[in-house]
C-alpha cells in the first residue's frame, strides 16, 4: 500500500485547462472519491494517477516516488475501468490472470493468485465461462478480480457502477466497500453519483471546473458546505436556496419565510439553504402550495411553491396531501445555512458555522 500525493496538478490540451492547480492527498489505506459534475477533471486526474494522461504541471507521488515521468506498468496501481474492458475471447480465469502471464508470473502463481481473487468476489463458479455469459455485475467483479491478483500498492476506479441498474449499483457499492475494508488498499474512486461517494468514502474531494472546492469526510461536507456548490452537489434531494436578507438575528425572504439565524451580522443580501429533510410541517410555519407528490412508501417528497419560491420537502410519514393543497412549513433553525450570494461562501466566522 502506499500514500498518493498531488501537488498543484495541472492539465492543458492546448490553450484548453482543464485542471488547475490540483491538491489531493490519500492515505495509506484510505478509501477517497474524487466526485463533481461532468467534465470537472475528476477523471483526468484519475487517468494522471495512472499514467495515462500526462501531468502538464505539478507534481503526482506514489509513496515515495515522484511519477510524473514513470510508465502506467511501473506505477504499481490497478484500474478498474467504466466498460470493463474484459477480453470477449478469454475465460474468467484467463481475463483475471492475463497482466501476470504478461508479467511472467508462473503459472501455479498466476492459478493461485486467481483462485485467491475470485473467492473472494464470489466468481469460483464462473472461472470457466466467458464475459458474454456474465452478468453486468458479475463482469465487474471479473474487472476487480484482474485488479487484485495484481496485489497492487493503490485501486483507481473510474465511474464503475454507471452501466449498472440501480439495484445492482446499490449491491456493487457495498460489495466494493467491503472489500476495501478486507484488503486495505489504499483507492481512488471516481464517480459523478454524491451517494455513492457518501456511502463509500472516507473522505470526499469537491472538484468543480479543474479545481478542487471543498475536502473532507462525508458528514463533514454534507453538515458544512464550504459554498453552495458544494451545498448543492452534497445530498439528496439538493438543498433548497432561498434569496433575502438578515436583519436583527433573523433571516428575512421575499416568500414570506422569516427564521432566527441567531447572533449574525446584518446583510442587505443572503441565501439561505435547507435541506428538504431540516424542513418540517407545522401550523406555525409559512403557507405554501403543494405542486407535486411524491411517494416512495418509506418517504414522501413534495415539490411546493411559496410565493413563487420553489421548495423540496422530505418526511419520513406517508401523508395524505394532494396537489393544490396548503401546507406550512417551518425550517429547523439549527439546521440552518446561510451564504453570500455573491461569492457563494458560506457566511460566518469559518466554513461550516452559521
Amino acid at each position: 500500500m502506499a500514500e498518493v500525493q498531488i501537488r498543484d496538478a495541472r492539465k492543458s490540451y492546448g490553450a484548453v485547462e482543464v485542471l488547475r492547480g490540483v491538491d489531493v492527498e490519500v492515505r495509506d489505506g484510505e478509501f477517497v472519491a474524487l466526485v463533481g459534475p461532468s467534465g470537472c477533471g475528476k477523471s483526468t486526474l484519475l487517468r494522471m494517477i495512472a499514467g495515462l494522461e500526462g501531468i502538464s504541471g505539478g507534481e503526482i507521488r506514489i509513496g515515495a516516488r515522484v511519477v510524473n515521468d514513470i510508465p502506467p506498468k511501473q506505477r504499481d496501481v490497478a484500474m478498474v475501468f467504466q466498460n470493463y474492458a474484459l477480453y470477449p475471447h478469454m475465460t474468467v480465469a484467463k481475463n483475471m490472470g492475463f497482466s501476470l502471464k504478461l508479467a511472467g508470473k508462473p503459472k501455479d502463481e498466476i492459478d493461485r493468485r486467481v483462485a485467491a481473487a475470485a473467492e473472494i468476489l464470489d466468481l469460483s463458479t464462473l472461472l470457466d465461462r466467458l464475459p458474454r455469459q456474465l452478468s453486468g455485475g458479475q463482469r465487474q467483479r471479473v474487472a476487480m478480480g484482474r485488479a487484485i491478483v495484481r496485489n497492487p500498492r493503490v485501486f483507481l476506479f473510474d465511474e464503475p457502477l454507471s452501466n449498472l441498474d440501480a439495484k445492482l449499483r446499490v449491491q456493487m457499492r457495498a460489495e466494493i466497500k467491503a472489500l476495501h475494508q478486507r484488503l486495505g488498499t489504499t483507492t481512488v474512486y471516481v464517480t459523478h453519483d454524491q451517494v455513492e461517494a457518501m456511502t463509500m468514502a472516507d473522505k470526499i474531494v469537491v472538484m468543480r471546473a479543474g479545481v478542487v472546492e471543498q475536502v473532507g469526510s462525508p458528514l463533514d461536507l454534507y453538515d458544512h458546505p464550504a459554498n453552495m456548490f458544494v451545498a448543492g452537489f452534497i445530498g439528496s434531494p439538493a438543498m433548497n436556496f432561498i434569496e433575502g436578507h438578515i436583519e436583527k438575528g433573523r433571516f428575512i425572504s421575499g416568500c414570506g419565510l422569516s427564521v432566527a439565524t441567531g447572533p449574525t451580522a446584518d446583510t442587505a443580501r443572503a441565501v439561505l439553504g435547507i435541506r428538504p429533510e431540516h424542513l418540517t410541517l407545522d401550523p406555525a410555519g409559512t403557507a405554501a402550495t403543494v405542486v407535486v407528490v411524491e411517494q416512495t412508501g418509506s418517504e414522501t417528497l413534495l415539490l411546493l411553491d411559496m410565493a413563487g419560491q420553489k421548495l423540496t420537502y422530505l418526511g419520513r410519514d406517508r401523508l395524505p396531501i394532494r396537489p393544490g393543497e396548503t401546507v406550512h412549513i417551518l425550517p429547523d433553525a439549527t439546521r440552518l445555512h446561510l451564504f453570500d450570494p455573491q461569492s457563494g461562501h458560506r457566511l460566518g466566522d469559518r466554513p461550516g458555522t452559521a
